[in-house]
C-alpha cells in the first residue's frame, strides 16, 4: 500500500543483492526501478524509482540473489551425515530477531504483519517444509530433478516467524485429540527417536487449547530436529526447528535429564504458537512478554503431563535462583529494555526476560488465583489475535479479570531493575507474634548504600509451623517497612516468609528465627521447595557479606537426612560456586573434604544400581550425587567409576544413560592421556548427538595441562558442531584453576575465529560468562575489561559488565571470608579437646 505518493520504497534487506525491482499499480503499467542503494549498517535498501508511485495498492516485485550462509542465521545451511557416511547439507532457517532480511527483502519488525504465500523449487527427493501444509507438488519446468512444492497461505503473522526447510527426513505422525496433524522429523533412520516428542506434542496442544480456551490456529504442525542450531529451538508457527537434542530421545541412550529437557522445550515452543505467534508483542522491548510467559508455562504444561517430576521445585532452583543471581548485579537490566539497533535485541534474550520473566509471572498466577489467570488470558489472546500488543495490554486484561491492580503491582517489577530483601524480626507478644518487615533493594555487594531506594509491591506470603504448607496471611507490601500481627502463634513456632519460594525477593531472617528454622529442614517438615529457597536465600547473602559463609556451611550440614533430587541440585550447585572461589587458595583440599562429608551419606543410601519401584527423580539424584562425590575424589566411588567405565569401554556391560556423565567425569578428572584418549573415541563412535554432547561437556575435567590444550583444540575441531564449541571450551574454565586460565587464553589467541562463528547471537555472551566468570582476582577484572575494549562485540557488551563485577565480588568474598572458612574447615575435622 502507497499511503503517499513517493519515488522510494525502503525496505529491510542483508547480505542480498538485487537484480531487478518493479512497483505495478493495481491495472496499471509496471514501473521499474533505477537504483538500488544499501544502508548495511541498518540493513536497510531503498528502491529509487523513475516516477512518482501514487497512493493506492500495487504489486512489488523484486528479482535477488542471497546466500545460503554458514552463520546460523537466516536462511543457512546445516552439516549433517548420511547413514552411510556421506557428508551433506540441509538448507534451513532461523529468523528471530532480525534475520528474515537474510533470506528476502521485507518489512522485518514484529509489528509489520502479512500473510505469506511461499513456494519452493527443491531437489524432488528432498523434504521440503514450510509454515503451512503443502497444496501442490509439480514437476519444475527448466529442470526434471527439481519439483516445485506449494504452500497454502499463512494467517496474518511476523516475519520472524515465517519457516523454510529443505532437506532428508524420516518422519512419525499423529493427531491430537483436537484434530491437529502433528509430526516429529528426524534424521533419516531415527523416526524411533521422535515418538517422545510427539507424545508431549498431543497431550500438550489440547491442554493449552483448553487452559487459553483458544483453539490452535492451524491445520498441522511440523517439529524438526536440525544439525546446526544456535538456539535450543524456535517456535516458527506450524514448523517449530529445534536442536536434535532438544527433541530426539531413545529409549535406551537417553537420560533422565534430556527427556525432560525436550517435555520442558516441547512445552515452551507450543506455548508460542498462541503467546507470540497469534498475539505477537509490538517491539522487542516487549520480548520478556513472550519468553517469561512461555518460560512459566512450558512447567505447568509439563507438571500436567508428567505429575511425577515435580517440575515446579525444579523451576525454582533452574529459573528463579538463576535470574536472581544476574539481577542482584548492578549491570542488570529491567525486564522491559527499549531497543534500537538489532544488535542490541540478540543481547535481551538472557536470563533476565526467560527466567526473571518466568518467575514474576508465576508470582502474579499465583497472586491473581489460577481461574482469573485463565480469564485474563482468553480475554488477551481473543483482543489480540492476529495483531500485536503490549506488556500493559496484558495487565489490562488481567486487571479486568480479577478486579486486583496488577499493573500498579507489575510496574515495580518489569520497570525497574532488581529486586527487594525483605529483613524480617519477631517479637512475641503473649499469644501473639508481632512481625517487623523492612525491605530494600538487594545487591550482590551487599546492602543497599544509595540514596532514594527503589520500592516493590510485595506480594507476602506467612507460614508458620502449625500448617508449613498454608499461608497464615497474605498481605501485599507497598512501602518500605511493615507491622504484622499473627495471631495465636506460641513462642516454640516457627515463621517462615514466602510459602512456596513464589515471590521475588529475598528474605534476611534475624538470628532467632532463623535458629528457629534449622530443625524444620533437619527433620523435613518444611516442604522441599522452602528447604531449597531458605538455603539458597543464605548463601547469596554470605556472598554479598551480609552474613558470614561460615554460617552457611552450618546449615548446609542440616540437610544430612534430605532427600528431595532439587534441592540437592542447588545445593550442590552453591558448593559448587563455593568450590571455585576456594580454588584461588591453598586450602581447595579442604572443601573437597567438606563436599564429600555432605554428599557420602546419601550417596551411601542411594548407591550406583535402580532399585525396584525408583522413579525419574531418583536417577536424577544419583547422577548428581555420584558426580559430586566423584570429582571431590571419594575413593570408593572412583573405584566403582574406574571399574564400570572400563566394562562400557570393552562393551562388557554398557552404562545406563543416567551414570553415563557422573562416571565419565570421574575417569576423567582422576585421569590421564589414555583416559582422554578413550573419551574421544567413544565421541567419535557415539551415533547420538546427546551423547556426543554429554561428552563435550565433561571433557574439561581433564586436569593436566597438555591435555586442557588438547581439549581446547579438540574444541574448534570439525569434530564439534559450531553450537557446542562453547559448551567444551566452558567445562574446561569450570573445571579447575589451570582449566581456567588456558580457557581465558585460548578465547583471547582464537578471538577472530569465535567472533566470526558467534558474532552477534546469544552464544558469543555465553562463551565469554564461562570464560571468565570463576576469575576473583581484582586485575582479572581490568584484564578483561580492557581485552574487550580493543577486541569488541557489541551484543555482549553487558555480559563483559556483568562478568567484571562478579569477578570484583568474588575477589572481595575471597579477602572476606576465606580466613575464617579455612579456620571453620579445620575445626570440623580436630578432634574434640580434652579437658
Amino acid at each position: 500500500q502507497v499511503r503517499q505518493a513517493t519515488n522510494q520504497i525502503v525496505m529491510n534487506c542483508a547480505d542480498i543483492d538485487i537484480i531487478t525491482a518493479s512497483y505495478a499499480p493495481e491495472g496499471d503499467e509496471e514501473i521499474h526501478a533505477t537504483g538500488f542503494n544499501y544502508q548495511n549498517e541498518d540493513e536497510k535498501v531503498t528502491l529509487s524509482f523513475p516516477s512518482t508511485l501514487q497512493k493506492g495498492t500495487g504489486t512489488l516485485k523484486i528479482d535477488f540473489v542471497g546466500e545460503l550462509n554458514d552463520k546460523m542465521k537466516g536462511f543457512y545451511r546445516s552439516k549433517y551425515t548420511t547413514p552411510s557416511g556421506d557428508t551433506r547439507y540441509a538448507a534451513v532457517t532461523q529468523f528471530e530477531a532480525t534475520d528474515a532480511r537474510r533470506a528476502f527483502p521485507c518489512w522485518d519488525e514484529p509489528a509489520i504483519k502479512a500473510t505469506f504465500d511461499i513456494s519452493l523449487v527443491v531437489p524432488k527427493d528432498r523434504v521440503a517444509l514450510s509454515n503451512m501444509n503443502v497444496t501442490d507438488r509439480k514437476p519444475y519446468p527448466d529442470d526434471e530433478n527439481l519439483v516445485e512444492v506449494k504452500f497454502a497461505r499463512t494467517p496474518v503473522m511476523s516475519t520472524y516467524l515465517v519457516a523454510f526447510v529443505v532437506g532428508e527426513y524420516d518422519f512419525v505422525e499423529t493427531r491430537s485429540s483436537d484434530g491437529v496433524l502433528i509430526r516429529v522429523y528426524t534424521p533419516v533412520g531415527k523416526a524411533e527417536q521422535g515418538k517422545f516428542a510427539l507424545e508431549v506434542a498431543a497431550k500438550t496442544l489440547p491442554f493449552y487449547k483448553g487452559y487459553f480456551n483458544v483453539p490452535y490456529p492451524l491445520p498441522k504442525i511440523d517439529l524438526i530436529a536440525i544439525a546446526d542450531f544456535a538456539a535450543g529451538a524456535m517456535e516458527n508457527w506450524g514448523l517449530v526447528t529445534y536442536r536434535e537434542t532438544a527433541l530426539l530421545i531413545d529409549p535406551k541412550n537417553s537420560c533422565s535429564s534430556s527427556r525432560q529437557w525436550v517435555a520442558l522445550v516441547v512445552g515452551h515452543e507450543l506455548a508460542h504458537q498462541w503467546f507470540g505467534n497469534l498475539v505477537t508483542m509490538e517491539w522487542w522491548t516487549h520480548l520478556w512478554l513472550n519468553e517469561g510467559f512461555a518460560s512459566w508455562i512450558e512447567y505447568l504444561c509439563v507438571d500436567h503431563c508428567f505429575p511425577e517430576y515435580d517440575i515446579w521445585t525444579q523451576f525454582v532452583s533452574a529459573d528463579y535462583t538463576r535470574a536472581q543471581e544476574l539481577d542482584a548485579l548492578d549491570n542488570s537490566h529491567p525486564i522491559e529494555v527499549s531497543v534500537g539497533h538489532p544488535s542490541e535485541v540478540d543481547e535481551i534474550f538472557d536470563a533476565i526476560s526467560y527466567s526473571k520473566g518466568a518467575s514474576v509471572i508465576r508470582m502474579l498466577h499465583d497472586y491473581i488465583g489460577d481461574e482469573d489467570f485463565r480469564k485474563g488470558m482468553h480475554l488477551y489472546l481473543t483482543r489480540f489475535q492476529q495483531r500485536n500488543a503490549a506488556t500493559e495490554d496484558l495487565w489490562e486484561s488481567l486487571e479486568k479479570a480479577s478486579g486486583k491492580p496488577i499493573a500498579a503491582v507489575m510496574n515495580t517489577w518489569t520497570k525497574q531493575m532488581g529486586f527487594p530483601l525483605i529483613y524480617v524480626e519477631a517479637e512475641q507478644q503473649e499469644e501473639d507474634k508481632v512481625l517487623k518487615l523492612v525491605q530494600k533493594k538487594f545487591c550482590a555487594s551487599g546492602p543497599y548504600s544509595g540514596e532514594d531506594c527503589p520500592l516493590w509491591m510485595v506480594p507476602i506470603s506467612i507460614c508458620t509451623s502449625d500448617d508449613p504448607s498454608c499461608a497464615k496471611m497474605q498481605v501485599l507490601m507497598d512501602k518500605p517497612e511493615l507491622t504484622l500481627v499473627l495471631k495465636d502463634v506460641k513462642p516454640g513456632q516457627w515463621v517462615k516468609l514466602n510459602l512456596g519460594t513464589v515471590g521475588f525477593y529475598r528474605t534476611q531472617y534475624s538470628p532467632d528465627l532463623l535458629e528457629s528454622l534449622i530443625p524444620a529442614i533437619q527433620d523435613l517438615s518444611l516442604p522441599p521447595v522452602d528447604r531449597l529457597g531458605l538455603q539458597n536465600d543464605l548463601f547469596s547473602l554470605a556472598r554479598a557479606g551480609i552474613i558470614s559463609t561460615v554460617d552457611v556451611l552450618k546449615v548446609m550440614e542440616a540437610f544430612v537426612n534430605e532427600p528431595n533430587y532439587t534441592v540437592w541440585s542447588d545445593l550442590s550447585c552453591n558448593l559448587g560456586i563455593l568450590s571455585t572461589l576456594l580454588s584461588h587458595t591453598d586450602f581447595y583440599e579442604e572443601i573437597q573434604v567438606f563436599v564429600k562429608d555432605v554428599f557420602s551419606p546419601i550417596g551411601e543410601r542411594l548407591g550406583w544400581d535402580p532399585k525396584p519401584g525408583e522413579g525419574h527423580l531418583d536417577a536424577l539424584l544419583r547422577g548428581l550425587v555420584l558426580g559430586k562425590l566423584g570429582k571431590a575424589g571419594h575413593k570408593a566411588t572412583l573405584e566403582e567409576a574406574r571399574r564400570r567405565f572400563k566394562d562400557h569401554v570393552e562393551g562388557k556391560h554398557i552404562l545406563s544413560a543416567d551414570l553415563r556423565s557422573p562416571v565419565y567425569v570421574t575417569v576423567l578428572k582422576h585421569g590421564d592421556g589414555a583416559t582422554l584418549d578413550t573419551m574421544l573415541k567413544l565421541h567419535k563412535q557415539a551415533e547420538m548427538q546427546e551423547e556426543k554432547n554429554r561428552i563435550e561437556r565433561v571433557l574439561g575435567a581433564i586436569s593436566q595441562p597438555e591435555l586442557i590444550q588438547k581439549v581446547l583444540t579438540f574444541a574448534l575441531s570439525e569434530e564439534v558442531r559450531p553450537q557446542d564449541t562453547v559448551s567444551v571450551i566452558g567445562g574446561v574454565a569450570g573445571s579447575s584453576k589451570q582449566g581456567r586460565r588456558a580457557a581465558w587464553k585460548f578465547v583471547k589467541d582464537n578471538w577472530e575465529e569465535l567472533y566470526n562463528r558467534y558474532q552477534g547471537g546469544f552464544l558469543i555472551s555465553r562463551l565469554i560468562k564461562l570464560s571468565v566468570d570463576g576469575f576473583a582476582i581484582d586485575k582479572m577484572a581490568a584484564e578483561v575489561k580492557a581485552f574487550f575494549e580493543t577486541h569488541p562485540a557489541p551484543s555482549a557488551e553487558r555480559t563483559v559488565q556483568q562478568c567484571c563485577e562478579n569477578i570484583l565480588l568474588n575477589a572481595a568474598w575471597l579477602n572476606r571470608d576465606a580466613e575464617s572458612i579455612h579456620q571453620y574447615l579445620l575445626q570440623r575435622k580436630a578432634p574434640p579437646a580434652m579437658v
